[in-house]
Formats: structure tokens, sequence, C-alpha cells
């Protein structure tokens, strides 16, 4: 394991969004004896396999799951990131926008929800989402949003129930939870990230929302976690 190294990781299928993310990443400041890489899984068959592919390729201790058209903002994150996680040896993943609770089809509760992003639904428009400010390092959640998750940690990806596109994400944040270690949204002062997603699609996520349940439902309540499905 290189414990100076960054790495990347983007399930890709538009090579157009992919090389502007590059761009961006490309443009980060480097902390001083540190290297980035980064790796694109190409015609995966679910993002938990994508990133579970990388995973096992990259020698490096942080990784960056990242969706292909999710632009970095931010020059100084991996000065962030890499800091966050040397004080908090507990914190084993990190994003930018999670919440307390799991997210309803509707989306992520905002009574519950923590941090921001810049969203661009059309590309004429860019909206601000903003939800309750992180007044420390990171506020503790249980689950964060998969446009880009950052961990120092490596757990595998539940490819074995996941094989789709929605709740990989809040999955994972659950295995993390369940491995001992905490979850956490980061304090940004201004969104850290542009998610050019345009109209997400929620097809197969009915689907996927009944294998989480069926697949988590002893943890949740063993664990009492919070559900928000009628939110």
């Amino acid at each position: 394991m290189n414990n100076k190294k960054v790495c990347f990781i983007s399930c890709v299928n538009n090579y157009d969004e992919y090389n502007t993310a590059l761009q961006y990443i490309r443009s980060l400041k480097i902390p001083d004896g540190y290297e980035i890489d980064t790796i694109a899984i190409e015609n995966a068959v679910s993002l938990t396999s994508g990133y579970n592919e990388a995973m096992k390729k990259s020698d490096a201790k942080y990784k960056v799951y990242i969706h292909q058209d999710t632009y970095i903002l931010h020059e100084d994150f991996l000065y962030d990131i890499i800091a966050l996680f040397k004080k908090n040896p507990k914190l084993g993943v990190a994003g930018v926008l999670g919440a307390k609770g799991i997210p309803s089809l509707s989306g992520w509760p905002r009574r519950f929800t923590y941090g921001g992003l810049y969203q661009a639904p059309t590309k004429e428009i860019i909206q601000l989402l903003w939800f309750h400010t992180v007044k420390n390092d990171y506020e503790r959640v249980l689950a964060v949003d998969g446009f880009i998750m950052f961990t120092q940690y490596d757990l595998p990806w539940r490819e074995d129930i996941f094989q789709g596109w929605h709740f990989y994400d809040i999955s994972q944040s659950l295995e993390f939870v369940k491995a001992g270690y905490e979850v956490g949204v980061v304090k940004q002062v201004i969104p850290w990230c542009l998610h050019d997603c345009g109209i997400i699609s929620i097809e197969g996520y009915e689907e996927n929302r009944n294998i989480f349940l069926q697949s988590y439902s002893n943890d949740i309540k063993n664990n009492q976690w919070r559900l928000f499905w009628n939110v």
C-alpha cells in the first residue's frame, strides 16, 4: 500500500464528461511527496463491480470514487482530505453530501442532511444545493451520496447484491459502519464539487431499494438506523 498516493476511480461510458472531470483533477494542488493516479473502468456491469475492479488494481491508500460527470472545484481538495484522514483514523469514508439516515425515493431529507454541492439539471442551469452546515472537521452521518466518495481503507463493494446503479453508496456507507468505522460529510465553506448530472434516471431504483431492505433489514433493526422512505 502506497501511503503517499491518491487514486481517482470512475466508471466511464462518456469520455466527453470524463475528460472534463480529468481536467479538474489535474488542476488540483498536490501535496509535496504525494502522487495521484486515475483509473477509468469501461463497460462496467455495475458501479460496485467497476469499483471493486479498480480498487484491486490500485495500491493507493486514499481512493476517490467519483462519477464521470462530477467536477472538483476545490483546488485544495487533496490537502484537505489527506489532513482529514490523518487526523481521524476512525473515519473510513467521507463525502460532501450525506444524511443521518437512509434517504427516501424523493431524495435526501433536508432536516437530516448535511453538506452541499452545485448541481446542473440542464446545461443552462446550475443550482446550489445546501443543507445543514458542517461546523467541525466533519459531521458524522450514516450514509454519503455516491457522486463522490473518498476512503482511507479498502472494503469490498457489495457487487454480490447490487448489480445496478442505485444504493451502492448507501450500502458501502453501511459496510463501513458495520466494520467499525465512521462515515462523514466534510466541512465546506462553499461547495467543493459540481455534479453535471442532468435529469437523474430512477430506472431500477425501486428494485434496488427492495434488495437493500432485504439485505440490511436485520442490521437496520439491530442498530435502530433511521429510515426515510416516507419523508
